[in-house]
């Protein structure tokens, strides 16, 4: 399928890409899919984990496309050191990660997930499967692949021991959320979109997008999916709910 139609230059100039994948053949036809979108721009590539972080030192990017097995550092660990590791705030102006992986297994959505990237596509998505998650990542929202969404979040993220850190910490967050917005995440962690939410609520997608944007700056997390994470962790949200 060809790519979707091109959307017009931003006036700040095109998103920035890069691409980090170990196979010259699947960087160019990446390249190629990129390039052909006025809004869109690959203006860095690397082969392997470390030469992505010598070359990202030194060359601003707001988008990465990040293959998970690759020599020397594979994607995971390059997006952890990338972004400051799991838990971490990423530095100002940290670009987004979005994880490619030709292996449609359960850990590797969770571990990109928790390693900071903002997304997780199967590289047999459509060409617009992989522009829409571009540009959706850069708007700051989150994908993740619809084939590893339901495993992810009924199978992969179970609620932490009570005696967990980790989950005190995310408790003490969840407790400064008003019950509207605890409200807000929750349909969030069953899947739905923005537009689904305020029809559930019958109230305007902006305000959704305001309770949205409190939630994620009180859980300390960089996108929703991540907030969703809290929420299963915590036992907010519990599998089958």
């Amino acid at each position: 399928m060809n790519p979707a139609a091109p959307h017009p230059e931003p006036a700040g100039g095109p998103v920035r890409v890069a691409l980090v994948d170990d196979q010259p053949l699947v960087r160019a036809g990446l390249r190629m899919v990129i390039d052909s979108q006025p809004d869109l721009s690959v203006v860095l590539e690397a082969g392997d984990g470390l030469q992505a972080l010598r070359l990202l030192a030194d060359h601003p990017v707001d988008v990465v496309l990040m293959d998970v097995r690759m020599p020397h550092l594979d994607g995971l660990a390059t997006t952890a050191r990338l972004l400051g590791g799991p838990g971490a705030v990423p530095p100002d102006g940290a670009p987004r990660v979005v994880v490619l992986t030709t292996f449609d297994l359960d850990e590797y959505v969770l571990d990109a997930i928790r390693a900071g990237a903002s997304g997780f596509l199967l590289k047999d998505a459509q060409p617009e499967e992989l522009l829409a998650a571009i540009r959706t990542v850069h708007q700051g929202d989150a994908v993740i692949a619809p084939s590893s969404t339901r495993r992810l979040l009924e199978h992969l993220v179970t609620a932490l021991p009570a005696d967990d850190p980790a989950r005190s910490d995310a408790e003490a967050a969840l407790a400064g959320l008003t019950d509207r917005e605890r409200e807000v995440l929750v349909l969030m962690a069953r899947g739905r979109s923005n537009t689904e939410i305020a029809a559930d609520l019958y109230v305007a997608e902006a305000t959704v997008k305001t309770h949205v944007g409190r939630i994620l700056a009180k859980l300390g997390a960089r996108d929703r999916v991540q907030a969703v994470v809290t929420a299963y962790e915590t036992g907010l949200v519990r599998p089958g709910s």
